[in-house]
């Protein structure tokens, strides 16, 4: 399995959600129609943070050997924030229909299909017989 598109896509995504929450706060909160009290913006600063940390962990480690027990951590890690956030976004829709929350909804769902594949994947399986 291509691993490394999978981690450099995320790493991407992330990484361009971080950047968005570091700095441009106050521009998300008034496309989502949230209140932009100083509580949120440095709540999405914080959150830009961690997604920017993510980033980083992904894209420093596409080039390793992924799948069963390698690189668990990273898998799970990620699997976790996808399929978390992918619910969050459900929740969020059935309230509230919003058309960045379908594309996030779409994006986060097939991260989490992707991150499942890799979890149950051997990485020996095509090149060891």
């Amino acid at each position: 399995m291509k691993t490394k598109w999978l981690l450099s896509s995320s790493a991407v995504v992330m990484g361009f959600l971080g950047l968005a929450g570091t700095f441009l706060p106050e521009e998300i909160s008034k496309i989502l129609g949230i209140d932009p009290s100083p509580v949120t913006l440095i709540l999405l600063q914080i959150i830009g943070g961690l997604y920017l940390g993510f980033a980083m962990l992904n894209w420093f480690t596409r080039s390793s050997l992924i799948g069963g027990i390698y690189n668990k951590p990273v898998v799970l890690g990620n699997l976790i924030h996808y399929i978390v956030v992918f619910f969050a976004l459900i929740r969020q829709l059935a309230e509230q229909f919003h058309f960045v929350y379908v594309i996030l909804t779409l994006i986060y769902f097939g991260f989490a299909v992707w991150f499942t594949l890799v979890m149950r994947s051997n990485p020996f399986s095509k090149t060891v017989k």
